[in-house]
């Protein structure tokens, strides 16, 4: 902690276009949660700060394809954001929004500030601008091939499919996402901040101060620096977003880079009038959690704008996360291969802690991880449920048995029981020092240690055997297992704090600062417990399969969505379509083809006459559910021999990219035998 007297923690403000998934949990708000609730512990003075991002392309982009305001989808993805951190225990102190009157007025405050100070570069470019909508385009309006890879679909900042950073102007068949036509050039005015004049402060600042952060943050910040830093703009030509306040600048908003990181100053005026002490007072640490797609702007960027400004704190540390996997392929929202935390929180009630603590001990802090249900279940069974909660419940268990509920008085303590106890600080100090270096997956294993070390003290002692013929030492071992109980409800609390709010409840407890954590008498003799129940339950083979089920239909949904039309036949004349005689008809009768998956037998009613045909549909439709039913028949089809059955025509159906086959229906009844032309 140094000399600080206080810590302002904040986390990456969330694109409010989308839900929350594990991979930003892991990233960014399950650690900064546990350091925050670690400093409470302490007894602190911590603000945890979080809030939504709510301006910049992809925000109007999703609007414009819904046919709503972007307003409506700020609104929508805020709600479901805010309410699933709460019911997740994300404890933020205060969860705001950049579409708020007071961070319109701080970003707004802060540009000019910069700009009266002369702290900007004007600069005229050429950028695309589309005539028939007369807006310029930003960089995610425009798309094209990629240059490297030959992707159609590259954005005009960047492909995602083979990663590589693009502007604009390097994409080939540029195309405007608006109207689909092709952008023209045209001259705009924007401000930028000069980072190339920062470049000797930041090489000092963060090269020379700050070797102590994570080599992964280290790293990005000397890679940037070493390549030459160049003037970055801060305006945009955009309607949504906070406006630019200059005359000059109508129909301008800031970059949402810009305003984005400055979310945090103006989350923190939301919250208390007392803001300044947190943001200006040289005693006050401030630390970025943040995923290492945001490293440049918390360690570069937004450094160099506090640095402009002049009166602001800059960050004591940034420990950025690498990023987390699942079923080992990346995170992505757009093909909707995610765990979105909504609907975790829906499909788990009550194991919000199972997540945290899975997410923390698989967490991507030196290189990227991968989540997978099956670990999630081993997690659960086999360390939260088979050590943690198997301790804790037999030293109830036994203490309700043999001593009606009653912490029993401890008797002399052997060399073991001391060795025990005194494990208890030890176990302490490690876990001290490794959320000291933020490393939060190796304080959780060291506190998890304490569980195991309660596990094997109570196998060891068999306090079950020695009870027929020594129940005075019982009352020492069951004494020592209820300290450490009472301890592990202090040293879990920052991972596991509805679980550990639970076995207060069984330890009829009541919750200790992390200055207790270690002491041996927090339960005193006499101390009555209440009837245990089971901390943590067993996750089940079906719910895993149901879980992988539900992520291998997301993609299947996805492959269809993308998959393209095959391309057009050749042509031909009228007169070959007109050869084809296709008519409604309505199924009387309908059995499956015996020893075949695939054919059914079907009688229909064509209106010239009532006649058999085979259908390879049985995989789509069952016979019961085709009879009455519509459909359309060629039946000018050279009657075929299918499986013995003589077929005498064709039943027109529609063909999936997945190879699901949908009958053609008339959408209203016609009369048998009406021609379809």
């Amino acid at each position: 902690m140094g000399n600080f007297k206080r810590t302002l923690i904040t986390t990456a403000l969330p694109y409010a276009n989308g839900p929350i998934h594990i991979g930003h949990l892991a990233g960014v708000y399950v650690p900064a949660d546990i350091y925050a609730r670690y400093l409470r512990l302490k007894n602190e003075d911590v603000l945890l700060i979080g809030g939504s991002d709510e301006h910049g392309v992809p925000i109007t982009l999703k609007a414009k394809n819904e046919g709503v305001t972007p307003q409506d989808v700020v609104d929508k993805f805020h709600k479901i954001i805010k309410e699933s951190f709460e019911k997740f225990g994300i404890s933020f102190d205060v969860y705001s929004r950049t579409s708020a009157k007071v961070h319109h007025e701080t970003a707004s405050e802060f540009f000019k500030k910069l700009y009266d100070g002369g702290k900007f570069v004007e600069k005229t470019s050429e950028q695309y601008y589309d005539e028939e909508n007369k807006q310029f385009l930003a960089d995610r309006y425009i798309i094209g091939t990629c240059p490297k890879c030959g992707f159609e679909k590259a954005y005009g900042d960047q492909c995602e499919s083979c990663g590589t950073s693009l502007s604009p102007t390097e994409l080939i068949n540029p195309t405007s996402m608006i109207s689909g036509n092709k952008p023209v050039l045209k001259e705009t005015k924007h401000w930028y901040l000069p980072l190339d004049q920062y470049e000797p402060w930041l090489k000092e600042w963060i090269l020379g101060e700050h070797k102590e952060w994570k080599p992964n943050v280290y790293g990005q910040c000397k890679s940037w620096i070493d390549s030459g830093l160049q003037p970055r703009a801060v305006t945009r030509d955009l309607k949504w977003g906070v406006p630019v306040p200059l005359k000059e600048a109508d129909g301008k908003v800031l970059y949402v880079w810009f305003d984005a990181p400055i979310g945090y100053i103006s989350a923190t005026k939301e919250l208390t009038d007392d803001w300044e002490k947190y943001w200006k007072d040289p005693e006050t640490r401030l630390l970025h959690f943040i995923g290492k797609d945001n490293i440049v702007f918390h360690c570069i960027i937004f450094p160099s704008m506090l640095k402009a400004e002049g009166t602001y704190n800059l960050p004591d540390n940034v420990p950025a996360n690498e990023f987390l996997n699942l079923e080992n392929d990346k995170i992505s929202t757009s093909r909707n291969w995610a765990v979105w935390l909504h609907e975790y929180l829906e499909d788990f009630p009550g194991k919000e802690d199972v997540l945290k603590y899975v997410l923390t001990a698989n967490a991507p802090e030196t290189k990227d991880n991968d989540f997978t249900w099956k670990d999630f279940q081993n997690r659960n069974n086999n360390e939260l449920v088979a050590i943690l909660g198997n301790f804790v419940n037999r030293a109830l268990v036994l203490t309700n048995k043999y001593f009606n509920g009653e912490v029993p008085a401890a008797g002399e303590l052997s060399n073991y029981d001391k060795e025990t106890l005194l494990s208890i600080s030890a176990i302490k100090a490690e876990v001290d020092k490794s959320l000291g270096n933020f490393r939060i997956r190796e304080a959780l294993k060291y506190a998890m240690d304490l569980a195991r070390l309660g596990n094997k003290y109570l196998a060891d002692e068999e306090p079950w055997k020695v009870f027929k013929t020594d129940p005075e030492r019982v009352k020492t071992v069951l004494n020592v297992c209820l300290q450490i109980s009472a301890n592990l409800t202090i040293i879990l609390e920052p991972f596991l704090p509805f679980s550990m709010e639970k076995l207060r409840g069984f330890l009829n407890f009541d919750k200790m600062n992390w200055e207790k954590l270690g002491a041996t008498d927090l339960l005193r003799p006499g101390h009555k417990t209440n009837k245990p129940e089971l901390l943590f339950e067993k996750v089940d083979d079906k719910v895993i399969e149901a879980q992988l089920q539900k992520l291998l239909d997301a993609r299947k949904a996805n492959e269809l969505a993308e998959a393209k039309a095959k391309p057009a036949k050749e042509s031909i004349e009228f007169d070959d379509f007109g050869k084809m005689d296709i008519r409604s008809a309505t199924v009387l009768e309908a059995e499956k083809v015996a020893k075949t998956k695939k054919l059914l037998k079907l009688k229909v009613d064509t209106g010239i006459d009532k006649r058999t045909i085979v259908s390879g549909i049985a995989e789509f439709y069952k016979p019961e559910d085709l009879i009455g039913k519509q459909v359309s028949i060629l039946v000018n089809l050279e009657p075929k021999k299918l499986r013995g059955i003589m077929s005498q025509g064709m039943i027109l159906c529609a063909e999936d990219a997945d190879g699901k086959l949908s009958i053609v229906s008339p959408d209203q009844k016609v009369k048998n035998g009406s021609e379809i032309k």
